[in-house]
């Protein structure tokens, strides 16, 4: 099963993951605003129903990976583990070092074009290899794959659906910040993942 993996795409799939665990803590962990798809989901349930995000999170990714394998294969279920577990192990390695930039704290429209820069090319290097970092990733994945839209649609739904309804408990200034990273990244992932590949030249 693993000889059918691309060293390539593996390559890939590791350098998005870098790309977005690195944007991920180093800006949006500073940004106080929240996250559309499933984080933000987990945080909707944690504040009304008073669910875990521990719990909450692994089943909706969970849900998220088993459509995800149903739809895409075998392949995208290892793919998705080189990203996943490039993911956690690149932000154990980010983490252990202090944010470069924690004046990003007061400057949350900076924090958010900046971080969605790093979330929108991360993600579209793991997906343009096949691969899905988090339980969002395979989500939109297997959307475009029933319905053959371009990626950035069905994570704009997602994300504004969950956005829309984090708007009970969470101001809305600091959801026009959310609603900027969730709009940007959207469409840097799309671009990404289609952004046109070198054709061989012919032998």
């Amino acid at each position: 099963m693993f000889r059918s993996l691309s060293p390539r795409l593996c390559l890939l799939n590791l350098a998005g993951s870098a790309i977005l665990s690195f944007g991920l803590y180093h800006v949006h962990s500073l940004s106080g605003v929240t996250e559309g798809g499933i984080l933000g989901a987990t945080l909707l349930l944690h504040h009304w129903f008073q669910i875990s995000p521990a719990w909450s999170g692994l089943v909706m990714n969970a849900v998220c990976y088993l459509l995800g394998w149903k739809l895409l294969g075998g392949g995208f279920v290892l793919y998705s583990l080189v990203a996943g577990g490039g993911f956690s192990l690149f932000y154990a390695l980010f983490e252990s070092f202090p944010p470069l930039w924690p004046q990003l704290a007061s400057m949350p429209l900076a924090a958010s074009v900046l971080g969605a820069l790093f979330v929108g090319v991360g993600v579209g290097l793991c997906v343009r290899a096949g691969g899905a970092p988090g339980g969002d990733d395979a989500l939109a994945m297997s959307v475009a794959h029933l319905t053959g839209w371009n990626i950035r649609w069905p994570y704009l739904m997602s994300d504004l659906l969950v956005l829309l309804l984090s708007l009970s408990y969470i101001p809305l200034e600091r959801i026009g910040y959310s609603l900027l990273t969730v709009l940007l990244s959207g469409q840097l992932i799309g671009f990404v993942q289609t952004f046109p590949r070198r054709r061989q030249r012919p032998a």
